[in-house]
């Protein structure tokens, strides 16, 4: 897929979907498709890189996502510890800032430390930043942020100022966002920054996403006339 690589969006939003469908279309365990959705994230991370990604961010886990049976959230609590293990051991060779976005508080204290680690050892690289969204949701976002303005005692309220009590501050809004496995809805993910985000859609379910479908929904992308409410 050809792309224009001086006209890369500096910040592309993923939402990760599809691991259950996928290990179901298998004939393999919910948890076998977790796993293999975590794998093809490691892979895109070090492609969109070499690609030249500024900003990427990924909806890993939700605040609805609680509402599954509590195996499945084990599992993929457990996952979220290997994960987070592994990139402490690699992410810190590598040129990438790694944090996160959510409210943490709930997470299990020593995956909350694991966060830490990871946030600690990458902050002061010079690659691209990857977000990972874990017990994250917009709304719950904006109501986190409101309670962070009030108890500043800020008086004179704008949507700059605002912006600064969200979970990512000094960061550019995502010009596009992309979701697998065929759903077309946002899932309360990204509700204050998506404003004017492009939305591309695709069939492919998330352990199958590659670099090659990265490239494609930017192709879709720079095709693309983006007005932000002009003619």
């Amino acid at each position: 897929m050809n792309i224009d690589i001086n006209n890369l969006p500096e910040h592309v939003a993923i939402i990760m979907d599809g691991n259950r469908r996928w290990a179901k279309v298998k004939g393999v365990s919910k948890a076998k498709g977790h796993r293999e959705g975590a794998k093809a994230l490691k892979q895109l991370v070090k492609d969109a890189s070499v690609l030249g990604l500024k900003y990427l961010t990924v909806y890993a886990f939700s605040t609805e996502n609680w509402k599954r049976e509590k195996d499945e959230v084990n599992e993929i609590m457990n996952l979220l510890r290997e994960f987070l293990n592994e990139c402490e051991k690699d992410y810190a060779n590598e040129d990438y800032v790694v944090d996160f976005i959510g409210d943490s508080k709930m997470l299990a204290k020593d995956i909350q430390d694991k966060m830490d680690r990871v946030r600690e050892k990458t902050r002061n690289k010079n690659g691209m930043h990857l977000y990972i969204a874990i017990n994250y949701g917009g709304r719950d976002e904006i109501i986190r942020a409101i309670k962070k303005l009030v108890a500043s005692g800020t008086k004179d309220i704008t949507e700059q100022i605002f912006a600064k009590f969200l979970d990512i501050t000094g960061v550019p809004d995502p010009e596009l966002i992309i979701r697998t496995s065929g759903e077309k809805r946002i899932s309360n993910f990204l509700s204050w920054q998506s404003a004017y985000s492009e939305f591309y859609f695709t069939d492919t379910y998330w352990p199958d996403f590659t670099i090659e479908d990265l490239k494609e929904a930017i192709a879709d992308f720079q095709n693309r006339n983006r007005r932000f409410g002009g003619i």
